[in-house]
């Protein structure tokens, strides 16, 4: 079993840190005892929640601008010393079939979600590997299996399986832990930002299905799988079925996902 990763006086860094998951991370690390920064492109909210937090600071990142994440975790250094824990939470989505998605659109949700976690782990690695640190993915159970009317956010997601698990084997030796968080489907707001077929904004509405979760339910479950040292965290017993369901039999979960959220409310 290994030892328990302890957070009173840790670094913990969150991209995408304002709200949804992220704010509720931070302040599920901070009562914790660990130090916070909390990264997002729109400052603002992140300043807010930083005041409300014991010892956490706020900085404006765009994880799709190098520059901006290497800035970033330079600030972090200056303030905190380093980085104990990453959190890859930045994300954005997208409402559109396959054949009616733009390649730009699975552009833009690569850079983000991808590309944007690669950079910022990039960025922190040689302050995580100096402090044996870890690193949390936020995936998604579509980072498993197919989400119809999502194929560039289960790409994305998908991508992050295959970069992070490569990193935890080639990490591992060097004391740095690596964990994927799959949560199903979680009230967060990112599908008010959600993109359409052609890149603008979508104005369809959220279609889910199954048990929408609290983003602080998905929280705790991610704190407790960075302290146990758990290589992947399904915070509800639903992503845990799913995935076993699209191992074993995927053609049965393909139908029964194709047919549930298109039938869902705002489908």
């Amino acid at each position: 079993m290994r030892e328990r990763f302890a957070f009173p006086g840790r670094v913990v860094v969150i991209t995408g840190a304002s709200g949804g998951i992220g704010g509720a991370l931070a302040r599920e690390f901070a009562k914790r005892g660990a130090r916070v920064a909390l990264l997002d492109r729109d400052p603002a909210p992140a300043e807010q929640l930083a005041a409300t937090l014991p010892d956490a600071l706020a900085l404006g990142c765009d994880v799709t601008d190098t520059a901006a994440c290497r800035r970033a975790v330079e600030n972090v250094a200056a303030r905190f010393g380093g980085i104990d824990v990453l959190v890859n939470n930045a994300g954005i989505t997208h409402f559109s079939s396959g054949a009616e998605t733009d390649l730009t659109v699975l552009r833009r949700v690569m850079d983000v979600n991808f590309f944007g976690a690669a950079a910022m782990t990039r960025a922190s690695l040689p302050s995580l590997l100096e402090r044996r640190g870890a690193i949390v993915a936020i995936s998604s159970v579509a980072g498993f299996a197919p989400l119809v009317d999502r194929c560039g956010y289960a790409a994305s997601k998908h991508a992050m399986h295959g970069y992070f698990g490569t990193l935890r084997a080639e990490l591992a030796p060097r004391g740095v832990r690596v964990t994927m968080v799959c949560p199903t489907f979680t009230r967060t707001g990112i599908d008010r930002a959600a993109l359409d077929g052609a890149g603008n904004r979508s104005t369809r509405a959220w279609s889910t299905t199954g048990r929408i979760a609290t983003t602080e339910e998905v929280a705790r479950a991610v704190v407790r799988g960075v302290e146990r040292g758990e290589r992947t965290v399904f915070p509800s017993r639903l992503g845990r079925a799913a995935w076993y369901v699209s191992r074993f039999a995927p053609a049965l979960y393909d139908r029964l996902m194709t047919r549930n959220v298109r039938s869902a409310p705002g489908a």
